[in-house]
Order: structure tokens, then C-alpha cells, then sequence
């Protein structure tokens, strides 16, 4: 009966979105473009001991400018996955890293007039899995997004044999200086040895709120919840509850590595999901408040809930904006996002 009441008045606060219905778009004077993109392999098979590089190719089929992020679009620029790939009919896992960026600025778009192209490479192995032998499907893939002007990309996929080859891990970080559950490399100065110290610390005391608040149960009309995680479902509540319950474990009982050598002021961290627990800190960390939005406290445990042994999350939106529409439209991929795990521990500004 309490169920009933609360999901009836969670989902009159917080509207009846769909959750395959995509986020909505800000208003933005700029037309919506279409893109075209090809991929092209230097020959229909490679062998364990060739590195896998695809060439893709984005051309602007519309009659308008349209922009787009660096970051997304092939070439020096594009550091982690966009393509969607298949062998043998399964799916192949993205290993490579998983990132934290500042909201976008001007300097990190890039615009194609009406009938420019757009070539560069796009990086396979180290950065997919590889390791089985078989027929691997490879497509180019770039779903909206409303700080882009791209409304749709038509992209065919291309296919070859890619002998299997040993998973390549990136380098693991080096301690420099240890404690009981904290570590340091890639030469962290002493002032940024404390500094981390005291975003773990604040890191800790916000995780151990959140995973509190869902520990608790459900409240009439539980605001916190349904502003970074969308309309109160028992399962989702459930999932939330089991992923700060590993954070604060993670927080308070693993050995963290923090390597500070990634000077990227667009990027706050990274890390690889499969590499627990290592933390690459980048330029815009050092730039951030140690508590509050999109903090330091907050990137650790942004970067902690992307381990696949914590919560496993994705970066599917980024920013207050891009998380809060997450939550009303996609309710599933916020309970899924990194961002969205973050703002719902910094609570800033509170929300009861």
C-alpha cells in the first residue's frame, strides 16, 4: 500500500517521462544536422601480433553547419569509445578508460560546413576486447546529444577476422607513498598528496550519508532520490541502496592508488574499470573545491562507482543539466551514470 501511494506521488512530482524516450534537448538556435559515417580497415584480416586501427570517416550530409565534440569525433581528440562492436554475433566489451570532463567549451567543438569530412583513426585493440579469435562487426556510433547540433548519423559497419591476442592492460601506477588506504604516483607532490587526503576524507563522509539516506527506505517525496535518479521504483531504490553500500565499503577498506601525472585541464580523472583501484587525477581535479559540485570528494567517488567491482556505472551524460535529464527520461541509465552517483552524494545544493 505504501508503495502504491509513494510511486503515485513520486511520479506526479516528477512527470510521466518514458524511459526509452530520448532526453529532451536544450534550445538551441543552431538546425539539427545529419551525419554519414564510414569505417574503413586496411585489410580483412590481422593477426594476433597486428595492432587493430580503424579509419573512420564523418561527412555533413545537411545543408547547415553542424557541430560536434572533439572528444566524440575520430582522430587525435577521440580518447575513448564510440564503436559499437561484435564478434562472432556477441558483443565485445569496451576496456579502455572511462572519464570525467569539465562541462563542454567552446574550444572543445568542432564544426563540419555542409559537405566537409572529417577523417582520422580510431583505436581497436588495447582498447576493446580482442582476446577471442573470430568475424568482429565494427560500426562507428554517436548517439544525440543536446549540446551538439547532430540529430541523427547513418553509420554501415564494416567487418574482418581479428586473430585472438593476450587482453593488453594499461600500466599499472607505481606507488610513491603509501598509508593504510591510500597510495600515490606518477610523481603527486606533497601538497597534492594532502590535498587528496582531504577530498578522501570528505569523500567518505558523503558516501557514508548517501548510502544512510537509502539504507532508511523511501520517503514521501524523497526529492533527493528522484532529482539524480528519476521516478522511485523499488528495484532502482534497491540498486542505488547496493551501490553506495560499495562505495563506503570501498572507501573505507581499499588500498586507492592516486597517480597524478594526466595534466588535461578538460578532464577531472579516469580510471580503467577493470584496474581497481587506481585513480589517474587530471588537470581540472586540481582546479575543483574539495567538497560542493562537481568537487574533488565528488570526482573519487565518480571515478570509484565506474569499477566493475564497486557499481560498474557508464558515462552517459555529463553536468547538472545532462544528469537531472537523465533522471526524468531515462531512469535505468541514471541508476547507471557516474555523474548522477556524484551529485546525488555532494547534494549540493541540498535537497532533503
Amino acid at each position: 500500500m505504501f508503495g502504491s501511494v509513494l510511486s503515485a506521488l513520486l511520479l506526479s512530482a516528477c512527470g510521466s517521462h518514458p524511459e526509452d524516450e530520448s532526453p529532451a534537448r536544450a534550445e538551441d538556435t543552431a538546425p539539427e544536422g545529419k551525419l554519414s559515417a564510414t569505417v574503413s580497415v586496411p585489410k580483412a584480416a590481422l593477426a594476433a601480433g597486428e595492432e587493430v586501427t580503424v579509419r573512420v570517416t564523418l561527412t555533413n550530409d545537411s545543408s547547415h553547419p553542424v557541430k560536434l565534440l572533439k572528444w566524440r569525433a575520430p582522430g587525435a581528440g577521440l580518447m575513448d569509445g564510440r564503436l559499437d562492436i561484435t564478434r562472432d554475433g556477441e558483443p565485445v566489451a569496451y576496456t579502455g578508460a572511462h572519464y570525467k570532463r569539465v562541462a563542454p567549451r567552446p574550444q572543445d567543438y568542432v564544426t563540419l560546413e555542409p559537405g566537409e569530412s572529417l577523417t582520422g583513426p580510431v583505436a581497436v585493440s588495447g582498447v576493446y576486447d580482442l582476446s577471442r579469435s573470430g568475424t568482429y562487426r565494427i560500426r562507428f556510433e554517436l548517439p544525440p546529444r543536446a549540446d551538439e547540433t547532430v540529430a541523427a548519423m547513418d553509420a554501415p559497419e564494416v567487418s574482418l577476422f581479428i586473430e585472438g591476442r593476450p587482453e593488453r592492460r594499461a600500466s599499472q601506477p607505481s606507488p610513491q607513498v603509501s598509508s593504510a588506504s591510500l597510495a600515490f604516483s606518477g610523481g603527486c607532490t606533497p601538497a597534492q598528496q594532502s590535498t587528496i587526503g582531504a577530498a578522501l576524507s570528505t569523500a567518505m563522509n558523503y558516501a557514508s550519508v548517501a548510502a544512510s539516506y537509502l539504507s532508511a527506505g523511501p520517503t514521501i517525496p524523497a526529492l533527493r532520490y528522484t532529482t539524480w535518479f528519476g521516478l522511485y521504483r523499488p528495484n532502482g531504490w534497491s540498486l542505488a541502496k547496493n551501490h553506495f553500500a560499495r562505495i563506503q565499503t570501498t572507501l573505507a577498506t581499499a588500498s586507492l592508488v592516486v597517480d597524478c601525472s594526466c595534466a588535461d585541464s578538460g578532464v577531472y580523472a579516469y580510471v580503467y574499470k577493470n584496474q581497481p583501484y587506481n585513480i589517474y587525477t587530471c588537470g581540472a581535479f586540481w582546479n575543483a573545491p574539495t567538497r560542493g559540485s562537481d568537487s574533488k570528494a565528488g570526482t573519487l567517488i565518480h571515478e570509484l562507482s565506474h569499477f566493475t567491482v564497486v557499481a560498474d556505472t557508464d558515462d552517459f551524460a555529463y553536468g547538472h543539466t545532462g544528469a537531472t535529464t537523465l533522471a526524468l527520461t531515462k531512469p535505468s541509465q541514471a541508476l547507471d551514470n557516474a555523474d548522477n552517483h556524484e551529485y546525488f552524494a555532494e547534494n549540493t545544493p541540498p535537497i532533503p
